[in-house]
């Protein structure tokens, strides 16, 4: 299949589940395995991760200008401020001490992303069913140590299958946050996150990078921006009537059929 094709086809899978607990990586780097797709240090898999990271920029725009307007005086508006960024440094310390790791080692394995696929959709399903007590409904009021704590489980993410959003809106809930406001929290965290990845990335290959990875890197960008819109604006009224259920399903089926290709020789 043509490369310019297949760059398309997964930016439409990152924009669609970027912001989903199935993780986005995990289904980008098996489709590009079982597609036949390399890129240039894995590059293209983080980079298209910039279309998604203006999608929600975009939707949140309003909320976002009117929060950094107030922060010289509001006081609420400078901890939401801190809360996100507290939130974002462990992942920016693990992120730089193990990239080499990361992107060599984990990107590079399918048969691990699989298998986290399948145990990561159990734990969705598990804390989705769990009866826990809410005791914070505002993603932009929730206390900073919280926030910190739901920094760490992002780390989780660091491997590939994981799901930056499922590991954040897993440990808010366990942290006592509602549904909803667990996968708003982790809107807020993905745009710092994700835009300091793409450019750690960048900068690490940009000496690797041609042309032709450019364009495809564009064609992926546009693909995941307009999907990841579409996401955005649909999944927290999901949520907030319907749960994680289907999420954690989704993640056991897909993995399980990546899992039996492998294994099969694919």
């Amino acid at each position: 299949m043509n490369d310019t094709i297949v760059a398309g086809i997964l930016g439409l899978l990152e924009g669609l589940t970027e912001f989903l607990p199935v993780s986005s990586t995990g289904h980008i780097l098996l489709a590009g395995h079982f597609l036949g797709f390399h890129s240039t240090g894995k590059t293209f898999e983080v980079v298209i991760q910039l279309g998604a990271i203006f999608a929600i920029v975009g939707v949140y725009a309003k909320r976002l200008a009117a929060v950094f307007a107030a922060a010289p005086h509001d006081p609420q508006a400078r901890r939401f401020i801190l809360s996100i960024f507290l939130a974002f440094l462990p992942a920016v310390v693990i992120g730089v001490l193990a990239h080499g790791f990361i992107k060599t080692v984990l990107f590079e394995t399918p048969m691990l992303i699989a298998v986290m696929l399948i145990l990561g959709g159990f734990v969705l399903l598990w804390v989705d069913r769990m009866k826990l007590t809410v005791r914070h409904d505002d993603a932009m009021r929730l206390p900073i140590s919280a926030a910190v704590k739901i920094g760490f489980f992002q780390c989780l993410a660091m491997v590939p299958g994981v799901s930056r959003s499922g590991s954040t809106i897993v440990g808010a809930m366990l942290l006592g946050v509602s549904k909803r406001a667990a996968a708003e929290f982790s809107f807020f965290l993905s745009m710092p996150t994700m835009a300091g990845a793409f450019a750690y990335d960048l900068y690490k290959n940009r000496d690797a990078l041609n042309a032709g990875d450019m364009n495809l890197i564009a064609v992926g960008f546009v693909a995941a921006f307009i999907a990841a819109v579409i996401v955005v604006r649909g999944l927290l009224g999901f949520v907030s009537k319907h749960g994680y259920g289907l999420f954690g399903w989704w993640r056991i089926i897909v993995g399980t059929i990546a899992l039996f290709a492998l294994l099969a020789g694919y």
